[in-house]
């Protein structure tokens, strides 16, 4: 393997370097209005050398499984993270960064998950298998090499033109080049041959009622919600930080579409810098000097929802909404999202076609009301979308049941603080409600420890204090010891 760990990345894929710096290295993580734990993970696509020269492709293939070598590291899972896991290659630190091998180990026990797609390549031109991955890693000692594997089935083996100049890396998370991905995909979808199996995984079902399980809205605004998507098939989720929008925004999808079917919703986040060229499409530089038009994310979403026979709803989600320059980013599609005329086309400004926004793409943006830096929202964007005010849920029943199932004193304490303190964000003329402290700051996936709400209160509402009453530091200051005492 020592060729398949050499390479550098040659084509489409950013850098090890930037994936290595752009990854965590931990698991902490603090609870906010853009994380969820539970939610189902979107599926990944990964490009993968079954050893130097496809050397152990006839075992894996026969066998249904995949496998990766540095059998000296034993078993992959007892490494925390990946520096541990580059002392244990390279004790002496004499063979450099090793960041394509440790990154590929790291990957293989830890970043992919059963239901992801691999694709065995032979070298840098041929394709000789795809398949889906069946099972977590696991260590089999007993083999001769090849130690750590995983189980795939593989629906399709045999030989097939890798598109592009592909690395001789192990493994490569692909999923980030859409285009890509797609290119492989059409390359396989073509029926089975009779005697090759397809792993179908069933969706979990979602319904009304899951939803109003899990967040913390009444029956009768979760009606009102889906009224009005069905009625405009854009609305903006607006309110405070930590109320839970962006989690509501998926599971609101996932109730309409009956299962938690992560392949009928996609999710971009808006920001200063963002374009039409970014979310529909534009020019690219390539690897020659030269450009290629490149279709965006919502171009492709379109596109695929227009082409599912069924017509079911497919749902595209937009995080800060309001931080894009809507006008350039929407462009021409300002008109074609408005419910009317979701069946009127119009010419595209870099390709020769006529496009137009299928009738069962719904969009829903989020948007936090304390963010200062601003502007108003453009007067176009409030007319074709549909506003849904979010507030704090503590006196919500779903969330007292949730704090009675805890069961903790400083919680009950913490929470009563926290209502008094919106209270007063809300009663201040210079901030308002749209600033108050939302629920979900409180929660946290490790309620066994004792030191979390301490944690949370140091990480989440005392320095969003700081910002709010950054000219009275004794207000911020008498607030943020209040709820200390509450959290201790």
């Amino acid at each position: 393997l020592a060729q398949d760990r050499a390479e550098p990345f040659q084509f489409w894929t950013p850098g090890v370097e930037e994936l290595w710096k752009a990854a965590p290295t931990d698991s902490a993580s603090s609870a906010s209005d853009s994380i969820d734990l539970n939610e189902p993970r979107p599926r990944r696509y990964w490009l993968y050398s079954p050893g130097k020269g496809a050397s152990q492709w006839q075992e894996f293939s026969t066998n249904g499984m995949m496998g990766i070598a540095w059998d000296e590291l034993g078993d992959f899972s007892a490494y925390p993270n990946r520096e541990s896991i580059r002392q244990q290659l390279d004790p002496e630190g004499t063979r450099g960064s090793m960041m394509n091998d440790v990154l590929a180990v790291w990957q293989f026990q830890n970043e992919m998950a059963v239901g992801d797609i691999v694709y065995a390549k032979h070298g840098k031109s041929k394709l000789v298998g795809r398949g889906e991955v069946t099972s977590d890693a696991r260590y089999e000692p007993e083999r001769d090499s090849f130690k750590n594997v995983r189980s795939v089935s593989w629906d399709h083996v045999g030989s097939w033109e890798l598109p592009g100049n592909a690395v001789l890396k192990t493994l490569t998370d692909i999923t980030p080049d859409h285009d890509y991905v797609d290119t492989l995909e059409e390359i396989f979808a073509d029926e089975p041959e009779p005697g090759e199996s397809v792993v179908v995984t069933p969706l979990s079902r979602y319904d009304k009622t899951s939803f109003l399980n899990e967040v913390y809205l009444s029956e009768e605004r979760y009606d009102r919600l889906c009224r009005l998507l069905t009625r405009k098939k854009n609305v903006i989720l607006a309110g405070p930080p930590g109320v839970g929008k962006t989690y509501a925004a998926k599971r609101l999808a996932f109730s309409i579409i009956g299962a938690q079917d992560p392949s009928r919703i996609q999710m971009v986040q808006f920001h200063q810098s963002y374009s039409y060229e970014d979310f529909m499409m534009g020019y690219r530089p390539t690897e020659s000097g030269g450009f290629t038009l490149t279709e965006g994310p919502f171009y492709r979403f379109c596109d695929r929802a227009r082409n599912d026979t069924s017509k079911r709803p497919y749902f595209f989600i937009i995080d800060e909404i309001n931080r894009g320059n809507i006008s350039k980013i929407f462009g021409e599609l300002l008109m074609l999202i408005e419910a009317d005329k979701r069946r009127e086309k119009l010419r595209l400004l870099y390709k020769n076609e006529t496009f137009s926004v299928p009738p069962n793409v719904y969009i829903i943006g989020m948007m936090n009301t304390a963010d200062r830096s601003l502007a108003v929202l453009d007067y176009a964007l409030r007319r074709r979308f549909g506003f849904f005010q979010m507030d704090p849920a503590f006196k919500s029943s779903g969330f007292m049941r949730w704090q009675r199932e805890i069961d903790s004193p400083a919680l009950d304490h913490l929470v009563a603080d926290i209502i008094d303190l919106n209270a007063a964000i809300a009663e201040d003329p210079a901030l308002g409600s749209g600033f108050m402290i939302g629920h979900s700051f409180l929660y946290s996936p490790t309620n066994d420890d004792d030191g979390w709400l301490e944690s949370v209160v140091e990480v989440e509402p005392i320095p969003l204090l700081d910002e709010y009453w950054f000219d009275e530091p004794a207000r911020a200051q008498e607030w943020a010891e209040r709820l200390r005492n509450a959290a201790s």
